[in-house]
């Protein structure tokens, strides 16, 4: 039986998301529900666009994920259906699936126009789940919607690079649960225009000059451990989603801050690594 996930910003207060999964499980008894993130900051597309691209390969092939942000239904933010890289996705056409779409090809989309069937004032809920109801039953997307050629994309995508290639100007898209920030430059980006140059990594009045392949590489082992003072140390990685990432060692948001208060960090900052010309 199907696998289907859920992504939204419903929180675990309200009843939303338990309605959602309720919904599935009448049509689909057998059907297996899982829980990827109801905690996105509401109405972030671009933080849901990091979590769906970081988690869906995990799952197998054939997975529908159902995501619900921004979903209301109007002119400006219809509702699609994608088949892309073996898994499905249910959305609102509000950029979401622009940072997977950049790297790989949609197989198919359609623009959802099932509305009629329904009295919807809650479309996760009364389209979103009719739809992934069907893929999960074997239907096909073109019973659900009539095709399109192209999504609508996300602003601030890309990192931008200078005309001489020796500065990257990248944006803050993600702040996780230990404080620490995400940005929008992937690994394979950085290292096409690194080509071996020193660096150093920006931002705000913070310089960092080396990325560490784990966060423990910042912690000298020579030093007896009652020694050492390596927690709340800042670092740089790329992360397990390969984006490059600003963090503090074992920082806890609750206690000490983590790297995005204590070092004044918001979601859409700027973070700029300037590549040192070799003699």
């Amino acid at each position: 039986m199907a696998i289907i996930t859920l992504t939204t910003d419903f929180g675990e207060k309200d009843h939303s998301s338990g309605a959602v999964k309720g919904a599935i499980y009448s049509e689909l008894p057998e059907v297996t529900v899982v829980d990827i993130s109801h905690s996105v900051a509401p109405f972030s597309v671009p933080e849901a666009a990091y979590i769906i691209q970081s988690a869906y390969s995990s799952f197998p092939k054939g997975t529908i994920h159902i995501i619900g942000i921004d979903s209301e239904l109007n002119i400006e933010n219809k509702h699609i259906a994608i088949k892309l890289d073996d898994h499905y996705f249910i959305c609102a056409n509000n950029g979401i699936m622009s940072m997977i779409c950049a790297e790989i090809a949609p197989e198919q989309i359609v623009e959802i126009n099932i509305h009629d069937r329904f009295e919807s004032s809650f479309p996760v809920l009364d389209v979103f789940v009719k739809v992934a109801c069907h893929i999960a039953r074997g239907g096909t997307l073109d019973v659900v919607g009539k095709r399109i050629d192209r999504i609508k994309p996300i602003t601030n995508i890309k990192p931008i690079v200078n005309e001489d290639e020796s500065q990257i100007i990248g944006s803050i898209i993600y702040i996780d649960n230990y404080g620490n920030v995400i940005t929008n430059i992937k690994k394979s980006f950085f290292e096409s225009l690194c080509k071996g140059r020193q660096f150093i990594i920006s931002a705000r009045n913070h310089k960092l000059k080396t990325i560490y392949s784990k966060y423990s590489d910042v912690v000298n082992f020579d030093i007896p451990e009652n020694e050492r003072n390596d927690e709340g140390r800042p670092l740089v990685v790329f992360n397990s989603s390969d984006y490059l990432e600003i963090a503090m060692y074992k920082s806890n948001t609750v206690t000490v801050g983590g790297a995005s208060t204590l070092m004044g960090l918001k979601l859409r900052d700027t973070v700029t690594v300037n590549f040192i010309k070799t003699l």
